[in-house]
């Protein structure tokens, strides 16, 4: 071996080395969003986001072009839906798309965005039993909204109710405040109980009237799903008990008759 090989061989494993302890050091790093109450929350990002983030800007020039612009905005949406918004850009998640192959990075944003809404879906009927009680015992919705905040942990559902008082805090109307958090969540029951108390607003409606009819809804609507479940639950075990069981039986009940010919045959 010569010398010029022992160099190249020099030089590759530094890199690999550089490389590793890069790797170690961002794998180590923890991401955070702010929150709107100036709590900081952990946001998990894949490793591969994390080592190559700080090479998106290399792509900036291509994705500010106009063929880019619908998937920026898409990007812009899902991001703040999914809870990372201020941790990653629209223009860097595009970035990441152009780096990796493209449908990776939107599986894994449209997975997290699912598991959030889920979280928001499964923690709503019992904020809104909560928001229901207060006010019907005199508390205002706003004192009510604060109140289940402090009281409960911090989860996707709370962190988006912190937002909303915020916004009523520093000078948003109510209406705007629950039209921002609709638009910005973009979950269906969230969606609904906004549009309802809006127009509670507008009609001049009780307050907890609406969010008592709201919860009996939402109460039908989880055990309407639950039925719907319970319903596939049969034809998602087919799949399992083809597979699984169906040969295990035919190798037990078979199993000492093959036994038996094989024997004969020997």
């Amino acid at each position: 071996m010569g010398a010029l090989d022992i160099l190249v061989i020099a030089a590759w494993a530094l890199c690999a080395a550089a490389f590793a302890w890069y790797a170690a050091s961002v794998a180590g790093d923890v991401t955070y969003v702010t929150l709107a109450d100036g709590r900081r929350q952990e946001r998990s990002i894949p490793l591969v986001f994390k080592l190559l983030l700080p090479f998106a800007q290399n792509f900036y020039p291509l994705i500010r072009k106009r063929m880019f612009a619908g998937s920026v905005e898409r990007a812009g949406k899902m991001l703040v839906q999914g809870g990372f918004e201020g941790l990653i850009s629209a223009e860097e998640f595009v970035a990441l798309q152009l780096m990796l192959l493209w449908v990776l990075p939107l599986f894994w944003l449209r997975s997290a965005v699912r598991r959030r809404h889920a979280s928001i879906m499964r923690a709503l009927p019992f904020v809104l039993d909560l928001l229901t009680l207060s006010v019907e015992a005199g508390m205002d919705f706003i004192s009510a909204l604060q109140r289940n905040c402090r009281s409960r942990r911090l989860d996707a559902l709370n962190e988006e109710l912190l937002r909303m008082t915020k916004e009523i805090q520093v000078g948003s109307s109510r209406r705007e405040a629950l039209s921002n958090m609709a638009e910005r969540v973009g979950q269906g029951d969230l969606r609904s109980l906004a549009l309802s108390l809006i127009q509670a607003d507008e009609l001049g409606v009780s307050i907890g009237t609406m969010l008592r009819i709201q919860s009996e809804q939402l109460r039908s609507k989880r055990f309407d799903r639950a039925e719907k479940l319970a319903a596939e639950a049969p034809v998602k075990m087919l799949g399992p008990l083809m597979l699984c069981i169906f040969p295990a039986v035919f190798i037990v009940l078979l199993g000492p008759i093959v036994s038996q010919a094989m024997k004969g045959m020997w």
